[in-house]
């Protein structure tokens, strides 16, 4: 019975950061998804399930290995076109995906072309399939999260940069709180509707502030003034295009949103900007004038109190004694 019942998010232990930042995700998934990046093991998956309990639809939808385009997109019946004069749509993954989250397990393992896909819809809110100039649209507005181990293989940067957030996990648990981790697993699996029962209270609590927040992000304006401020920082971190401004813009305005304010405050770009960098920034510091010349050796010497380079000796005086003569060559006769 416990496999048809999630572990709830309000009982996962640590994950602070990740927590944070799949929330903003649930609050505004125009954002584009989040990326996590880390070993096996880390409640990735128990994460993801948990966010997909807080949205309205609670739908979780977990993209099968080896999907085909077809099975993703949907497909078209062009016989029903033709001879019927109506279009025939065969929902795929994105539509099941739709007001809930896609959960893609090791995305950069994926060819090229499907995470391309799979990230214009997530960007868009829309899936649109075509065959043999029959089309067809439907709304795919889902929160998308990848998960991917660096060891088995990168993301292209062009494909890494169109997620909207990324986060590593790299740290281990401290023995006090793995302790607790495995508690808490072990209640779940002996009972999990007692379990779920016993947090209930605090996974209402989560699930409302993040529909309120969904409700108050509309209202909650992109400023010019963050906007500036997201702009000379990611100028400084040497950010290659403009994305991660927009993106480091929405996630602040749904950190806010989810902090229950109005407008947007510095501690709102500060929150999410190790999840809008953490995948862009280049490091490359803004160019700066030219070091002035060493001074000439001699001024060296003077200016270090006699001491030139390493292993070298100041020069000294040497006293001159009395001018000999030194002998001569005897004149050939």
């Amino acid at each position: 019975m416990s496999d048809l019942l999630h572990f709830p998010l309000s009982a996962v232990v640590g994950s602070d950061e990740l927590k944070l930042a799949l929330y903003l995700a649930a609050i505004d998934p125009a954002i584009g998804g989040v990326l996590i990046e880390g070993p096996r093991g880390m409640a990735k998956s128990t994460l993801a399930r948990g966010i997909a309990d807080l949205l309205a639809e609670a739908t979780f939808v977990t993209l099968p290995l080896g999907a085909s385009e077809e099975r993703i997109v949907g497909t078209l019946d062009l016989d029903a076109a033709l001879g019927e004069g109506r279009v025939r749509f065969s929902p795929g993954v994105l539509a099941k995906a739709h007001g809930g989250v896609l959960y893609v397990d090791e995305v950069n393992l994926l060819p090229d072309h499907l995470v391309d896909l799979l990230l214009d819809v997530a960007a868009s809110g829309v899936n649109q399939v075509e065959r043999d100039g029959v089309s067809h649209r439907h709304p795919a507005r889902f929160v998308l999260i990848g998960t991917m181990n660096p060891e088995e293989g990168e993301l292209r940067p062009q494909l890494l940069d169109r997620f909207g957030l990324k986060v590593r996990q790299d740290g281990q648990p401290q023995p006090a709180e793995r302790a607790e981790i495995v508690r808490r697993r072990l209640a779940f699996d002996a009972d999990p509707h007692a379990f779920i029962a016993q947090w209930g209270d605090e996974q209402q609590a989560l699930a409302r502030r993040c529909q309120d927040a969904r409700a108050r992000l509309p209202g909650i304006p992109l400023d010019d003034a963050a906007l500036d401020d997201i702009a000379q920082r990611c100028f400084a971190a040497g950010v290659d295009g403009l994305r991660a401004d927009l993106v480091w813009l929405r996630a602040a305005r749904a950190h806010a949103a989810w902090r229950g304010a109005e407008r947007i405050e510095t501690e709102d770009i500060d929150a999410v900007e190790d999840f809008a960098l953490a995948h862009r920034r280049t490091h490359r510091p803004p160019p700066a004038a030219q070091p002035p010349q060493a001074p000439p050796a001699a001024s060296q010497s003077q200016a270090s109190g006699g001491e030139g380079q390493w292993g070298e000796l100041p020069a000294q005086a040497v006293p001159m004694g009395e001018r000999r003569e030194l002998p001569r060559w005897p004149k050939k006769p």
